[in-house]
């Protein structure tokens, strides 16, 4: 029987640029550029990183199952015994030219999603929905960097009916080759903030950076467009300037392509009425949080701009779960009764900082409202005063307590009442032992903090420290 390849042996030659050393498979079922995740059947490319070189892995991918490997002129002798060897220049340009060479013999509906806020949880929305109504592929986890895009274009089956991609930057001129590769149908920007500061002169640069996005689009291509932030003209400038044949917008002003009308909250989730393109839809998204239901918005313009079924993927958007370590819930144990623990430690910045803290203030409880918080990394000189301003906002906001790690929260720490003030540390490490011994029966506690600020290693301690305890049955 023959097998449903991703690529065939030969099928890879042209794309990799490519001499083959050993017999080529018949074909590969994936791709993989790490032998952690590698599965059987696999094409292993070995990519240079800056602590670790994948040539190190061939031996063990080959012991893992991998079909082929794709490896440099310079580590072939040293592993033509190894198995099927597909031979280059250079690894990373081959994986760069099979994504094109993947991007080329699709006839998928392609969309693509930056912003300083949101591009995740929007990336995942639009595969549930999209997936709901034809074969869609979409970036594993956030896949949106130099490796991360190629690669999720050379994992993309030839029938694929749907492409998601979310495409990520740190500085100016890193989206351009990007959206190049995907040459979106659809392009998104979810939101401009002051992210990555150290790498921007100002949060216009940063609109400029993301706005790269629609340099990429199909001819006849759409922008979509938040229409509440002062860059939306900035934004509207760059989707101008492009192939976009329509520029959409969506917010909660009156005058946009998908205006916001109402967000209702409730445990676990938010019920929302919109006007979209001139009808008016009540749905419910299955996340918490004002940000998740305008973000709603942008993934329905998307699936309307793709031809899909708009009312459909509405209904869909009830499924919608949010993504690891930003905002799923876990219900943990004490022996005076349960608490909830919000895990939002996959990243920070001043404004998923803001929702974050909105979404936790909304959360119906008879205990406290307690968040833990860690640093928000790459702010650039602005980093201090940014932490500071949070305070005001806690405050307004209602939020009991507060435990702070790390130099730049000591700047918020300082700022808030005494009464609101758990432990401040160095590390996140520090504040574990108070913050459990804190926690009480149906308090709501969140953590949330730039990856480098460590805070899902407390994520992980705390739900280790307060698992549902095991019973055991005598016979």
């Amino acid at each position: 029987m023959k097998k449903n390849y991703l690529w065939s042996g030969l099928g890879l030659v042209a794309p990799l640029a490519a001499r083959v050393v050993g017999r080529a498979p018949l074909g590969v079922a994936g791709i993989s550029i790490d032998t952690r995740t590698l599965e059987a059947g696999d094409l292993f490319i070995a990519i240079k990183g800056e602590t670790s070189d994948g040539h190190d892995y061939v031996k063990s991918a080959f012991e893992k199952g991998a079909a082929a490997a794709v490896v440099d002129e310079a580590h072939v002798e040293a592993l033509r015994q190894a198995g099927s060897l597909f031979v280059v220049n250079d690894t990373f340009a081959s994986l760069q030219g099979l994504g094109i060479a993947a991007r080329n013999r699709t006839e998928a509906g392609v969309v693509a999603v930056t912003g300083s806020v949101g591009k995740t949880g929007t990336k995942e929305a639009l595969a549930l929905v999209l997936g709901q109504q034809g074969k869609t592929h979409a970036a594993a986890a956030s896949y949106n960097n130099h490796l991360g895009v190629p690669l999720t274009l050379a994992r993309m089956p030839r029938d694929t009916q749907f492409g998601v991609f979310e495409i990520g930057m740190n500085h100016p001129g890193e989206i351009t080759p990007l959206t190049g590769m995907v040459r979106p149908h659809v392009a998104i920007v979810t939101t401009v903030a002051p992210v990555h500061l150290e790498y921007f002169d100002s949060v216009d640069a940063i609109a400029d950076a993301k706005g790269e996005i629609f340099s990429g689009l199909e001819p006849g291509g759409v922008a979509i467009i938040h229409g509440d932030i002062s860059q939306t003209q900035r934004l509207r400038n760059h989707a101008e300037n492009s192939n976009a044949a329509r520029i959409l917008t969506f917010g909660a002003r009156a005058d946009a392509d998908a205006h916001l009308e109402d967000v209702q909250p409730f445990e676990g989730g938010s019920r929302v009425t919109a006007q979209i393109l001139g009808e008016v839809y009540r749905y419910t998204v299955g996340a918490p949080g004002r940000h998740m239901a305008m973000n709603s918005l942008a993934v329905l313009l998307a699936v309307q701009a793709l031809g899909a079924d708009m009312a459909q993927a509405a209904e869909a958007l009830r499924d919608f779960a949010p993504p690891k370590g930003r905002g799923e819930r876990h219900q943990l144990h004490l022996p005076a009764g349960p608490f909830t623990l919000v895990d939002e430690s996959y990243n920070a910045n001043p404004a998923s900082m803001r929702a974050a803290l909105s979404v936790l203030a909304e959360m119906a409880t008879t205990g406290r409202r307690i968040a833990v918080l860690g640093d928000m990394l790459e702010l650039g000189p602005q980093g201090p005063s940014l932490h500071a301003e949070l305070a005001s906002f806690i405050e307004d906001k209602g939020i009991d307590l507060v435990f702070a790690a790390g130099p730049l929260m000591k700047s918020l720490f300082d700022r808030l009442p005494t009464s609101t003030r758990g432990v401040w540390a160095q590390r996140a490490d520090d504040i574990e032992k108070e913050l459990a011994m804190a926690i009480g029966a149906d308090d709501i506690v969140m953590i949330k903090g730039s990856n480098g600020s460590r805070m899902h290693m407390l994520v992980s301690k705390l739900k280790e420290r307060f698992a549902a305890p095991t019973s055991s049955v005598e016979g």
